[in-house]
């Protein structure tokens, strides 16, 4: 099915569209434990994504990318899309006002823990105070399943 998908005549006229096809081939084969085929597919689709600008997609393949095993140093080391779940959940609370303990009383991690998050999310988010997580945060692409 994605073979005949990606074999179609033209199909690179359509580079987001045909993105998507090897971000789903790449995610069905990294499923079905085809590591290496799911690389190249996964990596055609980060590049493409990245160079359309198509921020929230490129997290998402380089997300798969990861997940494959493969380190990915420079895929979006900067702004929203480039949290973690964990990175986004702490942010979120420090920006609701919580403080690093009752955030980490929260989500069972020490306030430590959470200090070294928010150390991580500020530069990713461009900002150097709690009072600034809100506005970078509204910024912040619907998490997807």
């Amino acid at each position: 099915m994605f073979e005949r998908a990606l074999a179609v005549p033209g199909g690179d006229r359509w580079p987001f569209e045909r993105a998507r096809i090897q971000l789903a081939f790449g995610e069905r084969l990294r499923r079905m434990k085809a590591t290496t085929d799911a690389r190249a597919h996964l990596t055609v689709a980060l590049d493409t994504f990245q160079r359309l600008g198509a921020t929230p997609w490129a997290a998402r393949a380089g997300a798969e990318l990861r997940a494959t095993g493969l380190t990915i140093g420079h895929l979006d080391s900067t702004g929203p899309a480039s949290l973690t779940p964990q990175q986004r959940e702490i942010a979120t609370l420090a920006a609701a006002g919580l403080t690093n303990k009752q955030i980490g009383e929260r989500l069972f991690l020490s306030p430590r823990t959470v200090a070294t998050h928010l150390h991580q999310v500020f530069p990713k988010l461009g900002v150097t105070t709690r009072a600034a997580l809100r506005d970078a945060l509204a910024d912040l692409p619907p998490e997807h399943p």
